[in-house]
């Protein structure tokens, strides 16, 4: 953007809706898009797709725009967090986008989640600050019941080892999930929090859901999530990407099936998605 005037303070967007941030306007996303967290995840991503041109690069929103299987699809990069990731669906959301499936990686805290395991997250344990700033601490961070349908659909018809249940989403790499901090230095919350979760049946840690969840129900948009472990913090493996290019897979082919229901729903006049619509009956 240079030196050239915003709109407002309140409202910072450039000439045309140019979103300060993420450098797209309208007309630059498709209504489902794919959000990681690592820019270079994004390029990966694209690869899979039938087509794909980059839209944006600016700081860590990286944004391609391509066709998956006939469906118009986007992903943006959101880097590591809740706050990058709440600027990411505020700005997308403000160029048409309505769909969003968070695609990254995660910590295991159960035993048989080996690194290379999908996990599919139906709801987000609210353990970042982000989310508490749009709503109060009870409201809960859900994932869209249809695009859980459509996470589980892909995985099933891909072959891949997945789990479905519920993630934390925490602002802490370390004692937030905890590790020990430099030196060695711990808390006593930080000792307890995999024990207490694993108690509650969470199945790992990482950074994003909660804040899309919440973000997405507040504005009514969809919003899943598909992790990769790559970790597992019961045996202490630790395998740098595995299983990225499977969720990564995974999301992709769940938008076009979400995009296969969505025509059958409208064509219905249906407001809401339920089971036998995917039968498609005349």
């Amino acid at each position: 953007m240079g030196d050239e005037s915003l709109r407002s303070a309140a409202r910072p967007e450039g000439e045309g809706g140019l979103q300060y941030h993420l450098r797209v306007r309208r007309g630059d996303v498709a209504r489902y898009v794919l959000l990681p967290g690592d820019p270079e995840r994004t390029d990966l991503i694209a690869r899979l797709w039938d087509e794909a041109r980059l839209v944006a690069h600016h700081r860590e929103y990286r944004t391609w725009t391509g066709f998956y299987k006939g469906t118009s699809i986007s992903v943006t990069s959101t880097g590591i967090g809740s706050p990058s990731t709440a600027i990411a669906v505020e700005e997308l959301l403000r160029v048409g986008a309505e769909t969003f499936i968070r695609v990254g990686t995660m910590g295991g805290i159960r035993e048989d989640l080996r690194p290379g395991t999908l996990v599919i997250g139906s709801a987000a344990v609210r353990m970042e600050g982000t989310s508490g700033q749009y709503a109060p601490r009870g409201f809960p961070a859900a994932a869209s019941y249809d695009v859980v349908a459509a996470l589980v659909e892909a995985a099933e018809a891909l072959g891949v080892r997945y789990e479905v249940g519920v993630v934390a989403s925490t602002d802490s790499f370390y004692l937030g999930q905890g590790r020990p901090g430099y030196g060695g230095y711990m808390t006593p919350e930080a000792s307890e929090v995999i024990p207490l979760l694993r108690s509650a049946g969470v199945l790992g840690f990482e950074m994003e859901a909660s804040a899309l969840f919440t973000l997405s129900q507040l504005y009514g948009a969809r919003a899943g999530c598909v992790c990769a472990v790559v970790a597992n913090r019961v045996s202490g493996e630790f395998v740098v990407n595995a299983g990225v290019e499977d969720a990564a897979r995974v999301a992709s082919e769940a938008v076009a099936i979400l995009a296969g229901w969505d025509r059958e729903r409208e064509k219905r006049g249906k407001k809401w998605f339920y089971p036998s619509l995917a039968c498609r009956r005349t």
